[in-house]
């Protein structure tokens, strides 16, 4: 699967990668090469960022769905338990 960023995303993410050179480099990278390193980090590490963000998903929908017992669970075959309980309580 291609990760894909919408085009203002990837002006964007362009201009910091520019920032970053100029802030942090001793060379400043231009727009063509920050475009060019954007879709390489894209390709190779974005891979492994979506992969980790989906099992993170996974992992809290599973949380949940194992919660799902607690929270709508409904004791089974009441109807008579119900009776029984009234006569108890008028003895």
């Amino acid at each position: 699967m291609t990760i894909e960023l919408s085009k203002e995303a990837r002006k964007e993410a362009i201009a910091s990668i520019e920032r970053y050179f100029r802030e942090n480099m001793e060379e400043p990278i231009g727009n063509i090469a920050a475009g060019a390193l954007l879709g390489f980090f894209l390709e190779e590490v974005g891979p492994v960022i979506y992969n980790r963000a989906v099992t993170e998903v996974q992992e809290r929908l599973q949380a949940r769905i194992s919660e799902l017992d607690i929270e709508v669970h409904e004791d089974e075959f009441q109807y008579w338990r119900k009776y029984e309980r009234k006569a108890r309580e008028r003895k």
